[in-house]
């Protein structure tokens, strides 16, 4: 059984360090890349302060994600590569880090609360797969602490999931 330990941290980093300790010991042993995204977007949505969103999406094929595992509010189901903060983290195959995304061209709002965005491409030998998205109700919610920890905790994910089964 898996639980989850909720500390009081000097850091981001440090918070990240756990975070990602945790997230190793939840995918040990597994492998399924569905059971993964749907643990790993579970952790984050319920360690991570002010989300309002966490979960994943997919390449169904080269121009479009769909939707994945993910924990909050439903979500748009299918994004075109290039649109939406999701669609250019792909299309520039790196992490996208929006303070307000009113304020970003072709923001796509599937959750009329959503104020901010972190969107960490997901890596392969050969490219791009699909996205982790992180939302948050409150402008300027991340910062580079956020997005160094999110990356760490994207590349756990893809290690541990082998998408070939």
């Amino acid at each position: 059984m898996f639980a989850m330990t909720a500390r009081s941290h000097t850091s981001k980093p440090e918070f990240y360090a756990e975070l990602c300790g945790q997230l190793r010991a939840l995918l040990s042993g597994e492998s399924d890349p569905i059971a993964n995204a749907a643990n790993t977007s579970a952790l984050l949505f319920h360690a991570m302060p002010d989300l309002n969103w966490a979960g994943f999406y997919f390449l169904q094929s080269e121009v479009e994600l769909v939707l994945g595992p993910f924990q909050g509010k439903p979500a748009c189901v299918r994004i075109a590569v290039g649109k939406g903060v999701c669609g250019a983290a792909v299309e520039r195959g790196s992490s996208m880090l929006v303070e307000d995304v009113h304020a970003f061209r072709g923001h796509i709002p599937c959750d009329a609360n959503s104020r901010s965005e972190l969107v960490i491409p997901l890596l392969r030998d050969d490219g791009v797969f699909g996205v982790l998205d992180l939302d948050s109700p409150t402008a300027g919610r991340f910062n580079s602490d956020d997005q160094a920890g999110v990356e760490a905790l994207a590349a756990i994910y893809v290690a541990q999931s082998d998408w070939s089964e």
